[in-house]
């Protein structure tokens, strides 16, 4: 397997970032996550978009676009997958440990590694903790994620695959790794960013082609929605089956479908939308 660290593909076995790169020991960083079908990255554009708005919201210098196209073609090219997480990591560099930056430069990662087409349906949980929509980094995709890893192995003890959070006021947010879409009265709404939800790639180009509605919306609506689905770069569109104790018949719904059928559709005739 081979990565691109600072520059250049280097094997992953020998590849080496300092123990003092501040992504590390303050997770001061961000990332992007790319689905890549065969050998090719979808949204791509998109993805270098957010991560640029990241770096400026964490007060990072730009990072060099061009390079992070050459790094992910070259990583693709090293490491064929039919479907693949293209994960392009960048942090504040060498640092003191403290949270203060060092002034030795960012560092740039992009690794691939190999996955799987998900199920067209899934279970969540809601947790008990709260999404900052007024944070420092609320809406910016950084590498301090442990809030994120303690709720998805509070969704992995309860059987389901992801964690729904709701936000400082009791408004429904987003998951640890994606957004949720519910259906009323046959109508399709989202959470609106300002709810501190992720701008998330998938989530925006489902608003786009299905015309679902930004809608504040209580937390408890999860139990009353006909349908609800959650969206990301490796869940496309994805039905939920069961939320906490409550199961749906025959998900994915109607509507749900139809997104899903939309989203496959659209992201198939093209792959830089």
């Amino acid at each position: 397997m081979k990565i691109w660290l600072d520059g250049g593909l280097q094997d992953i076995g020998s590849a080496r970032v300092s123990v003092l790169d501040h992504g590390l020991t303050v997770g001061d960083g961000i990332f992007e996550t790319v689905k890549a079908v065969d050998g090719r990255p979808f949204a791509l554009t998109r993805h270098l978009d957010r991560l640029t708005r990241s770096a400026r919201g964490l007060g990072l210098p730009d990072p060099d676009l061009d390079e992070v196209r050459r790094a992910c073609a070259a990583v693709l090219e090293a490491n064929p997958v039919p479907l693949g997480r293209l994960r392009i990591t960048y942090t504040g560099g060498h640092g003191p440990l403290g949270s203060d930056r060092g002034e030795q430069g960012t560092t740039l990662v992009v690794a691939l590694g190999g996955t799987t087409r998900r199920p067209d349906s899934t279970a969540v949980v809601t947790v008990p903790w709260t999404r900052n929509e007024r944070g420092a980094l609320t809406g910016l995709k950084t590498t301090s994620y442990a809030e994120n890893v303690v709720a998805l192995a509070r969704a992995r003890e309860r059987g389901a695959s992801e964690a729904l959070f709701g936000n400082t006021v009791g408004q429904l947010c987003e998951g640890t790794g994606s957004n949720v879409f519910v259906v009323l009265d046959g109508e399709i709404h989202t959470p609106p960013l300002a709810s501190g939800c992720l701008a998330g790639i998938t989530r925006a180009l489902v608003v786009e082609w299905t015309g679902a509605r930004e809608t504040d919306l209580p937390l408890d609506v999860l139990q009353r929605a006909e349908e609800v689905f959650l969206t990301s770069t490796l869940r496309d569109v994805q039905a939920v089956h069961r939320v906490d104790d409550r199961e749906s018949t025959g998900a994915p719904g109607p509507v749900t479908a139809k997104a899903m059928r939309i989203f496959d559709e659209r992201s198939g005739a093209d792959l830089d939308p």
